[in-house]
C-alpha cells in the first residue's frame, strides 16, 4: 500500500533541501512517487542513497533520528531488510562522507547544523559471511553455534563396564561391546580423540574421569564422555541418577558432570561437555499406554532382553557422595543424555547392543551433517520410544547455551 500521509509529510520534510543534504531533494522525490507500493518506494530510496556512496544510506539513518523521525529510520530498514549499524556517539571518529568520490575531508557539514561524525568503515561491526547455498549453515544463527574448528574437535572418553565381581550382584552386560565398538567409530568419525576403558571400579572410573578434566584443552572446542555400565537411582543436586562400578559402588552423575564445569576444569569453560549414559535410572517398568492410530509396536526378541538396573540406593561409603550442603556452581555449556526417564529401566539386547547406543548410533549417521545434537536427541527419543512390550524413553538435560553441529570427516 502506499505511504501514509504522516510517512508522506515526513518524506516531503526529509526531501526538502533544508534537511537532506545531498542536494537532489526534487529528482529523489520524483523517483519515490514513482516507486509504486509502500515497500517499493523504501527501496527505491534506498538505491538512490546507495548510489551517492556506501555511506549515504547509514548517514541519512541518522539525520533521520537525530530530527526526530527514528520511526520512518525503522520503517525504511524494516521495509527494505537493510541492517546497518546506526552510528554510535561514544565510539565515532570524523571521517569523509564520500557522496562524489572525493576522499580527503574529515567530517560532513550541513548548513546552520553540526558536522556529522561518521564510523569509519574499518571500524563497524562485520556481519560474518554469509554460508553457501543449500549448506546445513544456512539453518544456523552464527551466533549460536558452537564452533568446531580444531581437529580433532575435541577427546572422548568411553567407559564400559561388561564384568561386574560377584559380590556386587550385578550381571554381564552383554552386548555392551557392541556398542562401546560402535560409539568408538561414530565419535572418530565425528572428529574426536576416542579413549575406551573397560570394567573399571568405581574409583578407577573416578581416576580415568578426573584425568580427562585435568588435561589441558584448551587448543579442542569440546568434551564428550561415555558410560555404559548398571545405573541405580541416587540422591542428587542437580543431575539424576547413579552408574556402577564393576565393584558394585556407585558414582552420582552429577558428580561425573561437575568433575568438567567452570570451577574444575577451565581449559573448558565456555565449551561444550557433552555426556551419554547408558544405564537404569531406576528399577520401575514402563509397559507404556494405548495411543490411537497406527503406533510402531516392535517386538524385541524376549530371550535376550535385558536391563542396567538395580533398586534404588544410597551408595555406601565415601565414592563421591554428592555434597548436599555445598553450593555447586551453575551449570553452563552442559548437555547429559540418558538412555531413559529417571527412575526407568533402560533395556539392552544382548546381540544387537542397547536400544539407546543402537538408534543414537543410527541417527548420528544419517543426520550429523545437517541437524544439530538437540533435534537428533529428539530423533533418538522418538525412535526408541516406539520399541518393544515393555517402553524406554530416553532424554536429556540440557544446559548448553548455542546449538551443537558435529564436524563430520
Amino acid at each position: 500500500m502506499p505511504l501514509s500521509t504522516h510517512h508522506q509529510s515526513e518524506r516531503h520534510s526529509i526531501c526538502g533541501s533544508n534537511v537532506f543534504p545531498f542536494g537532489i531533494g526534487a529528482e529523489l522525490s520524483v523517483s519515490i512517487n514513482s516507486a509504486g507500493s509502500r515497500g517499493d518506494q523504501a527501496r527505491q530510496l534506498v538505491i538512490d542513497l546507495e548510489t551517492r556512496g556506501k555511506r549515504a544510506f547509514p548517514l541519512f539513518l541518522s539525520i533521520l533520528r537525530d530530527t526526530g523521525q527514528g520511526d520512518l529510520a525503522d520503517m525504511l530498514m524494516q521495509e527494505c531488510g537493510h541492517l546497518p549499524a546506526p552510528p554510535q556517539l561514544g565510539d565515532l571518529r570524523p571521517v569523509e562522507l564520500d557522496l562524489r568520490g572525493e576522499k580527503h575531508s574529515k567530517n560532513v557539514s550541513f548548513p546552520g547544523r553540526l558536522s556529522v561524525p561518521i564510523q569509519a568503515e574499518s571500524e563497524r561491526p562485520q556481519m560474518p559471511p554469509m554460508p553457501a547455498q543449500g549448506s546445513a549453515v544456512d539453518k544456523r544463527n552464527r551466533d549460536l553455534v558452537y564452533e568446531l574448528k580444531s581437529d580433532p574437535c575435541g577427546r572422548c572418553l568411553i567407559l564400559n563396564n561388561v564384568n561386574f565381581s560377584r559380590d556386587s550382584d550385578l550381571s554381564t552386560r552383554d552386548g555392551s561391546d557392541v556398542d562401546c565398538e560402535k560409539l568408538e567409530k561414530r565419535f572418530k568419525a565425528l572428529s574426536f580423540d576416542v579413549l575406551t576403558r573397560r570394567d573399571l571400579p568405581a574409583q578407577k572410573m573416578v581416576s580415568e574421569l578426573q584425568e580427562l578434566a585435568r588435561q589441558d584443552h584448551s587448543a579442542l572446542d569440546c568434551c564428550v564422555v561415555v558410560i555404559l555400565s548398571h545405573g541405580c537411582q541416587t540422591s542428587h543436586i542437580q543431575f539424576p541418577g547413579g552408574v556402577y562400578g564393576t565393584d558394585g559402588k556407585a558414582i552420582p552423575v552429577e558428580k561425573i558432570v561437575n568433575y568438567f564445569n567452570g570451577s574444575h576444569c577451565p581449559s573448558l569453560r565456555g565449551k561444550p561437555k557433552l555426556f551419554f549414559i547408558q544405564a537404569c535410572g531406576g528399577e520401575q517398568r514402563d509397559r507404556g499406554f494405548v495411543v490411537d492410530g497406527d503406533s510402531p509396536g516392535d517386538e524385541a526378541p524376549g530371550g535376550s532382553l535385558e536391563s542396567d538396573t538395580t533398586p534404588f540406593q544410597t551408595p555406601a561409603g565415601n565414592v563421591d557422595q554428592p555434597d548436599a550442603v555445598a553450593s555447586l556452581p551453575t551449570p553452563s555449556d552442559i548437555l547429559v543424555s540418558y538412555s531413559t526417564f529417571p527412575g526407568f529401566v533402560s533395556w539392552r539386547d544382548a546381540s544387537s547392543g542397547s536400544w539407546y547406543v543402537e538408534t543414537l548410533d543410527s541417527v548420528l549417521e544419517q543426520y550429523a551433517r545437517s541437524e544439530d545434537l538437540l533435534n537428533m536427541l529428539l530423533r533418538v527419543a522418538n525412535a526408541v520410544s516406539a520399541k518393544g512390550r515393555y517402553k524406554q524413553i530416553p532424554g536429556c538435560f540440557n544446559f548448553l547455551r548455542k546449538k551443537f553441529f558435529f564436524r563430520c570427516k
